[in-house]
């Protein structure tokens, strides 16, 4: 498949303008990018989650680990999360192979977070998720976010991942369309939670609610497994209790 190349433009017929070139990052990610937003049919799916007491957890988290220097983070709980989803559904722990006849199932859970850096954006992997405390697990993603901060990741770190989180609740936004991440066949993208009032029956209460994105290949999840990805995220978020299953 060919693409027209953008044409050539003088702006500085308009004003004037600076040179900037892209970082080795930018430009790997971007290629990257380009690569799988035209190779694989995406859909996102847009669900929400209820964390008002998975927040309250976290936060009685934070306060007992503040002393031993650990940060408790949500990614931290999305990522033990998504392994109870991946779990219940395994087409999403998968890839098609290079011929693209067959799909691979995975038995390891191996997650990729998205890290804002300088440099532009790298996807460093949590190894064997499901077989981690969440202590272990805020560790490890404390450990590796800060060495892609400080650019000391190695292509190793960076390689073996099934499934990818993108989270921007620290920044802001209501929902994005979160590319996937190939040879994956499905990311979450999270953004920032709010306060909204929610009808429990009888009266309204206010409820901490987070966005949730996914985005799939079609050609390995369709739209019904898709909502019930989402959907089954979504309880496991809701109750604190589903995260020890």
């Amino acid at each position: 498949m060919s693409v027209a190349p953008l044409p050539a433009v003088d702006f500085t017929q308009w004003g004037p303008i600076e040179i900037k070139p892209l970082t080795k990052i930018n430009k790997l990610t971007g290629q990257f990018l380009h690569r799988n937003w035209v190779t694989i049919p995406h859909v996102t799916q847009f669900d929400e989650a209820d964390i008002t007491d998975l927040e309250d957890f976290r936060k009685s988290m934070v306060d007992e680990y503040k002393d031993k220097n650990i940060k408790i983070t949500m990614v931290t709980f999305l990522m033990k999360a998504v392994v109870s989803a991946l779990k219940q559904y395994p087409r999403f722990n998968s890839s098609l192979d290079a011929t693209g006849e067959n799909l691979i199932l995975k038995s390891y859970y191996n997650i990729g977070v998205a890290v804002d850096t300088s440099e532009g954006l790298v996807v460093p992997v949590v190894r064997d998720v499901e077989r981690k405390t969440l202590v272990e697990i805020a560790v490890e993603l404390g450990e590796i976010s800060l060495k892609a901060r400080d650019k000391k990741l190695k292509p190793a770190d960076m390689q073996g991942g099934c499934f990818t989180i993108s989270s921007l609740g620290g920044i802001g936004g209501t929902k994005f369309t979160p590319i996937v991440n190939a040879p994956e066949v499905a990311i979450l993208g999270a953004s920032r939670s709010k306060m909204q009032p929610v009808w429990n029956g009888k009266t309204f209460e206010p409820r901490l609610i987070l966005p949730l994105s996914l985005s799939y290949d079609h050609r390995v999840i369709d739209g019904a497994d898709g909502a019930r990805f989402t959907s089954f995220l979504s309880r496991v978020l809701s109750d604190t209790r589903r995260l020890l299953l």
